[in-house]
């Protein structure tokens, strides 16, 4: 790279540094100091020009200059020419100081740019530096604080100027009066004060060894007095705690005499600044360095600094602040120093245990904080002080404070590891664990803001808990201190809630003593005097009647006390303890297994609220892959669980139990390495155990509107297919018990969900026998000697449910006439015996509702024996329509029944039983003439017994009659019930508005529309919208009838074909434009999406189409199809169920659309265009000849003035190369008019993605003959959509030019394209899109070929996959090496093609583009 190249380079990285993003200026950062590796001076040159060319830059931009030449100037310091080292110096220091004004970030870069050329050259620095500081002047801020930094990064070279710059320094610090120029002052001092100790302390590596500490004793002093006296005081904490870190490193400056003049004042006032800082690490520090001075300085005067520190440390530190309490270790380092060796730990100790008497809170927390520490790290020296703490403690303990109460803890664990516990007065610490151990639950609500360090009593009591077992696993020596005294805490109540823990200790120290053989184990209860502390029976009383009772209560002490009892058994009794290890691991098994059993409930009612899928998806996965399925309650927990998650989530759940039986749980191969797997075959079954529950517990649990479609198709077959046989019918071959009685609940839980969703709404379920038959098999395979098995008990269980099913009688086979006629007798005799039972009104009711729907004949005898009742008008109702009946018998039988009920009535109203009545006789004579009966004869006798307040209950049934199945029947209702409403409708209003009412009007309707349809179709048509209640049903009464409604239908679709949706009316006489408005005509509501979308539905429906509707239902269509914003995606996927499931029915429907493809209206149009559309991505239209009929649709849709129409088109010319890839050379010349598209007069940002990607799928089908010509066409028309700011056109233009470089390959013209562009997708590999970036790398691994260098192309080949990561910065290092070489002269090209990136849109790009040209100058230096 020449000279001039390096100056455009570095120009355009210049502008290139004010972009915003950080990770843009940090890569240009970066690239810059590339370029200035290799040539610095003139980098630096060009750096200083374009600072001074340039000097109202934004502070941001100068800010990242100035980095660079710091950066530069850091690592090529050496090659740096001395003039050039004079010009940045001038150049920093004048920006450093340009602005009175702080202004931290441009003034720091200038700062560190002085610093870093301060470490070779600082007499240049110093001499520019100090004429910056002036005696009697104040200095500019960062003037001082780049002494400061330099006296860091140069200690050697500063230290020697730091006499004369104290000098100077010490008139100024009485002329700052600002808080910051203080600080930057006290900062500098500290930092002087380090770098002079760190001087004197290299004596040996010093280029002046005779500088002495005396030196500079007097200057720093008189700061001391400074920034003690005034400014240590000051309101703002971040200079109090400067200015305390600063004296802490002047203090080893300064005379003896002085500091021990100042210790005295100085230490008590920094011990003060632990009440006005949070930030108490520097206050440590410095307390650290003025002790360690003092005690190096002034040794014999310790005594003195002690009595002074304690008490002041003690009062002013609050030790709960653990942050604060690691600080105290300093003190203790100095007991341990010579000096103090004696004299310190017994006056410390003292002065702690005096502390411990103080009542308050902070001290005595703070106290036992110290006494903990000193406990464990000065053993020997506490050694003969034991009985004095032992004796010391109890007053803390006796501390309401939970806070004191945890310190307290934590100093008898501590003193537990130093042998305290075994001297006398021990077992009360134990006693005061134990009993913090049962500390009950805290109740109290707070009110206003909580103490951040509080310590509730469940904290405190998992704390005790944790110190006891602690003690108990640990502390071998405590074993004899707790064994066996932890027992008489087992029954005392106040010790209720410390069961379980006492438990968990007693059985670790009774199982050690006990496998160690020690005889301490054995307890002799009866011995004298510990009776009254361990009594025996005491103990299993309030074992097994208390806790065994109430397992759960007191944190669940049920299971650790029968744990105990059977480590204690040998104890109690010699024989107890083989009968309990045979019996109490079985109770404790029950007892976790409902543990157990619960949290899988609450996993799954979590579950079940949950909105997140992909979290009910993931716990799914996580409960089934953990759980143990040997076990059999955790696998009905499991199932419970997964259950009770499908009440809300069925199809997910249903989904991940899918997904979970294909997994790798259920996979079985013979390979060795199967031996090193803990699943076995055996766990096998038990996992498709649980998960047959699972598939039970679905069914249950979720939604009854759901879950009926679901059972044959998906739950059964799921069972079946785990049970290793298809269940119905076929003989069951698994030898596995457990995965017997899993299949035998579940289908008992799938038949109880199937009878509780009978009750409210109909289902027919085919597979009842079938099932019924299975567990019939389960019965006979059972031992004929044993009756009460597993097997009968579940399934006689399951079987009930299944018996209960409400399904419909359906009659299957040919039965005899005597079968049929003895069965019919032995149902009479039947409902004789339930109507004696109960012989009332209700219980004749309760018959006709058993009887139907078989024969009215059965009345006759029953009604013989009726007392008075209630509901004459009912059973009138549901009789009189059978005197017409086509059977005779049945017509003889209904006159009778007639006849009995109106004379039961007759003795209900008071007559007779002898009494006659003509009207009721009159009917005896109708049983001659019944071939045509008179129904008004009928009619009066009911009339005429019937009371009025009956009248509604016959009505309604007469309503029924008019639907019934025979029509003489029907017409026999009809006379009656005409006739009633004509002589007794004045009695009737109330049922005016009445449902049955509605059913009649219907019913009328119906008969006048099958004689003059036209005219009732057009008078329901002109209703007004909406329609109202009346209109709707007169609608659904006209469509119950399929003759008429297979008529009303077409009349329907021919106003639709003839009506037009809406009209085009002016707004306004003055503005030129038109308003779409609907006409006036309620048929035009089918033109409707939503309605249109219903109506479609029933039609697929009707037809039978059950795989594309439940395609459909999966995809949600019909909610797509609905909305105008999503109907062109519902439409695609009807179109794509159509053509997988319902190909045969694709002509009529491709022929009948067509004609709607010219229709003035566009939204016909557009959803026709989108039907077609994706039919040409399905090969079923090549196999039914519809290829040329909807290609030659597409070609004619291109020019059509709809946009979407348009899209639509060129989205069906591409997808030609998906459904049919065969027929793309017989229509080659219409598949690339896509090449005209792109850029065409109509074209827009949806036609040109759709023109683009047709292209790439087009391409992959045509000889290179076809498209030779038009290669480099093409790919100058999509060159400009490679900078696209739609990411998806980016994406597609890019891919079309990968799938068009196996066309130019061989070509010069197409190989200097790829050049022109190469640029451009090496940039794009970061592109913000990672969709973009796959299509990157596929292209420039498809072109590499074309490039021209064989290394480029393996690199390509090698790194450039989609599914793989990329290290980028490698990647372009390496790539840089082979452009170089293979492509020297392309170079300036390439820059030249990059600087035009850096005002890229993508902040990844730019610094891409920076990048790119910090490697190219960095590998070619001299190119």
């Amino acid at each position: 790279m020449d000279d001039t190249d390096v100056e455009q380079v570095t120009l355009a990285l210049l502008d290139a540094a004010t972009d915003k993003d950080s990770e843009v200026q940090e890569q240009v950062r970066k690239s810059m100091l590339t370029l200035g590796k290799q040539q610095p001076d003139r980098v630096l040159a060009m750096c200083q020009d374009y600072l001074l060319k340039h000097p109202k830059l934004l502070v941001t931009h100068r800010v990242v200059i100035l980095q660079t030449i710091e950066l530069i100037v850091g690592c090529r310091i050496e090659e740096i020419s001395y003039p050039k080292i004079k010009s940045i110096i001038s150049l920093a220091s004048d920006e450093m100081t340009r602005s009175k004004d702080v202004i931290p970030d441009w003034q720091q870069a200038a700062s560190n740019i002085l610093v870093a050329v301060g470490n070779k050259h600082i007499n240049d620095i110093m001499e520019e530096i100090l004429s910056k500081f002036q005696p009697g002047l104040l200095p500019h801020f960062f003037v001082v604080q780049t002494l400061a930094n330099l006296s860091d990064s140069n200690v050697y070279g500063m230290v020697p100027f730091l006499n004369a710059i104290l000098g100077t320094m010490l008139p100024m610090l009485n002329m700052a009066k600002q808080d910051n120029m203080k600080w930057v002052f006290s900062s500098a001092l500290c930092h002087f004060s380090d770098s002079i100790l760190e001087y004197l302390a290299n004596l040996d590596k010093a280029p002046d060894p005779t500088v002495r500490k005396d030196t500079f004793s007097s200057e720093i002093y008189a700061a001391f007095d400074i920034l003690f006296n005034n400014w240590l005081q000051s309101r703002e904490s971040k200079l109090r705690l400067t200015v305390a870190e600063a004296l802490g490193s002047m203090c080893h400056l300064m005379a003896g005499d002085k500091l021990e003049e100042q210790i005295p004042k100085l230490i008590p006032a920094i011990l003060s600044l632990y009440k006005k800082n949070n930030e108490h690490y520097i206050i440590s520090k410095s307390l650290c360095q003025v002790l360690d001075a003092s005690i190096i300085i002034l040794p014999l005067t310790v005594g003195l600094l002690l009595s002074l520190v304690f008490p002041v440390f003690f009062s002013c530190f609050f030790f709960s602040d653990s942050s604060c309490i690691s600080h105290f270790n300093f003190f203790l380092s100095i007991s341990t120093s010579p000096p103090l060796a004696n004299s310190f730990p017994d006056r410390l100790v003292m002065f702690v245990l005096q502390k411990l008497e103080n009542s308050n809170e902070r001290s005595r927390v703070g106290s036992l904080a110290v006494l903990r520490h000193l406990i464990n790290s000065t053993t020997s020296t506490m050694e003969g002080k034991k009985l004095l703490i032992l004796a010391s403690i109890r007053q803390p303990m006796a501390d309401h404070s939970n806070k004191v109460t945890h310190r307290v803890v934590q100093v008898i664990s501590a003193m537990a590891h130093h042998g305290y516990l075994e001297l006398e007065g021990g077992e009360l610490l134990v006693r005061f664990i134990v009993q913090n151990c049962a500390l009950p639950d805290t109740y109290q609500v707070q009110f206003g803001p909580t103490d951040p360090e509080e310590v509730t009593n469940e904290a405190l009591r998992t704390m005790c808990d944790n110190t006891l077992h602690l003690l108990t696993t640990t502390v071998g020596r405590l074993a004899d201190v707790l064994w066996p005294k932890l027992l008489y805490y087992l029954t005392p109540p106040q010790f209720s809630n410390a069961t379980t823990p006492l438990c968990k200790s007693l059985i670790v120290l009774g199982n050690k003593k006990k496998s160690n053989q020690e005889p301490s184990f054995n307890i002799d209860f009866t011995q004298e005097g510990r009776r009254k502390i361990y009594s025996l029976e005491a103990f299993l009383c309030y074992i097994l009647c208390v806790n065994a009772a109430f397992p759960f209560r007191d944190r669940g002490h049920g299971a650790p006390s029968l744990s105990l009892l059977q480590t204690l058994s040998n104890n109690i009794h010699p024989n107890t303890e083989t009968f309990w290890e045979k019996e109490i691991p079985p109770l404790l098994s029950i007892l976790e297994g409902m543990k157990i059993y619960f949290l899988y409930q609450c996993i799954g009612m979590t579950l079940q609220q949950s909105f997140n899928k992909e979290v009910v998806r993931k716990q799914l996965q996580e409960v089934l892959l953990t759980a143990r399925h040997n076990d059999a309650v955790e696998r009905e927990g499991v199932a419970m669980g997964v259950g009770l998650c499908a009440n809300s989530h069925l199809e997910g759940t249903l989904a991940k139990l899918d997904e979970f039986g294909k997994s790798d749980a259920f996979k079985k191969s013979p390979s060795i390495f199967n031996l090193l797997k803990e699943r076995n075959d055996v766990e096998v079954e038990k996992v498709k155990s649980t998960l047959i529950l699972c598939y039970g517990q679905v069914a249950l649990n979720a939604p009854p509107e759901k879950i009926l479609n679901r059972i044959d198709q998906d739950i059964l077959r799921s069972i079946s297919k785990h049970f290793n046989t298809k269940v119905l019918g076929i003989k069951v071959e698994t030898k596995d018990l457990t995965m017997k009685l899993s299949l035998i609940q579940s289908v008992g839980l799938i038949a109880k969900a199937i009878s509780e969703c009978v009750k409210k709404q109909g289902y027919i379920f085919s597979r009842k026998q079938e099932l019924i038959t299975v567990m019939l098999d389960f019965i006979k395979a059972e031992p004929a000697d044993s009756m009460r098995t597993p097997v009968r008990h579940l399934v006689m269980t399951t079987s009930f449910y299944e018996c209960c099913l409400a399904v419909k009688l359906t009659c299957t086979g040919t039965y005899t006439q005597e079968l049929y006629k003895d069965t019919l007798a032995a149902l009479q005799e039947l409902l004789k015996s339930v109507l004696a039972k109960d012989p009332t009104p209700d219980g004749l009711q309760s018959v006709f509702k058993v009887r139907n729907p078989f024969a009215d004949c059965f009345c006759v005898s029953f009604v013989q024996n009726m007392v008075s009742f209630h509901n004459l008008g009912a059973l009138l109702g549901r009789l009189s329509p059978r005197c017409s009946d086509p059977h005779p018998a049945v017509r003889t039988a209904a006159i009778d029944c007639i006849y009995t009920l109106l004379y039961i009535q007759l003795r209900y109203e008071g007559f007779s039983l002898d009494y006659k009545d003509d009207a009721v006789d009159s009917l005896l004579p109708l049983k001659d003439r019944l071939e045509n009966p008179d129904h008004s004869v009928l009619y009066k006798v009911m009339s005429k017994r019937l009371p009025q307040q009956q009248m509604t209950t016959l009505v309604f049934m007469l309503f029924e009659g008019l639907v019934d199945s025979q029509t003489n029947c029907c017409r026999a209702s009809s006379v009656i019930l005409n006739t009633l409403l004509k002589n007794r409708g004045g009695g009737l209003q109330e049922l005016v508005a009445h449902t049955h009412t509605h059913l009649a009007a219907g019913q009328t309707v119906l008969i006048l529309a099958s004689q003059h349809l036209q005219i009732v179709v057009n008078t329901l048509v002109n209703q007004p919208l909406p329609f109202d209640s009346w209109t709707s049903e007169m609608w659904m009464a006209l469509g119950a009838d399929p003759i008429v409604a297979s008529q009303i239908i077409e009349m329907v679709m021919e106003k639709i074909a003839i009506m037009a949706p809406y009209i085009d009316r002016k707004e306004s006489m003055i503005r030129g434009g038109t308003t779409k408005v609907a006409t006036n005509q309620p048929v035009i509501v089918f033109l409707c999406f939503r309605v249109a979308a219903d109506a479609l539905r029933i039609l697929l429906a009707r037809a039978q189409l059950d795989e594309v509707m439940k395609r459909l239902d999966e995809d949600k269509a019909w909610d797509l199809i609905k909305e105008p914003n999503t109907h062109i995606t519902g439409v695609t996927l009807l179109a794509r169920a159509m053509s997988k499931h319902a190909g045969p029915r694709l002509p009529s429907i491709v022929e009948c659309l067509c004609p709607s493809l010219n229709n003035i209206y566009e939204c016909q149009r557009v959803t026709v265009t989108a039907f077609f559309s994706e039919l040409l991505n399905h090969h079923v239209v090549t196999e039914l000849m519809l290829i040329d009929v909807l290609m030659n649709n597409m070609m004619e849709r291109i020019s059509d003035p709809c946009c979407t129409v348009r899209m639509l088109s060129v989205r069906g010319l591409g997808n030609i190369a998906e459904g049919s890839p065969e027929k793309v050379h017989r229509h080659k010349q219409k598949c690339l008019c896509f090449s005209f598209l792109a850029s065409g007069p109509l074209a827009g940002k949806l036609i040109t993605l759709e023109a683009m990607s047709g292209l790439s799928k087009v391409l992959l089908y045509l000889d290179k003959k076809n498209v030779h010509l038009l290669v480099v066409y093409i790919f100058m028309k999509i060159k400009p959509f490679l900078e696209s700011e739609n990411d998806e056109i980016r994406c597609a233009a890019i891919h079309l030019m990968g799938n068009l470089s196996k066309f130019g390959s061989g070509e010069p013209v197409f190989k200097d394209q790829i050049h022109n562009v190469l640029v451009s997708l090496l940039l794009h590999l970061v592109d913000p899109n990672p969709q973009v970036v796959k299509a990157c790398k596929f292209a420039m691994r498809v072109c590499a070929p074309v490039v021209g260098s064989e290394q480029i192309t393996t690199m390509f080949q090698n790194h450039l996959h989609e599914d793989k990561s990329l290290h980028y910065g490698e990647f372009i290092n390496d790539l840089t090496k082979y452009l170089i070489q293979d492509f020297p002269g392309m170079l300036n090209f390439y820059h030249i093609s990059v600087i035009q990136f850096f005002k890229s849109n993508w902040p990844e790009v730019r610094a891409g583009a920076a990048m790119f040209i910090g490697m190219t100058r960095l590998l070619a230096p001299n190119v």
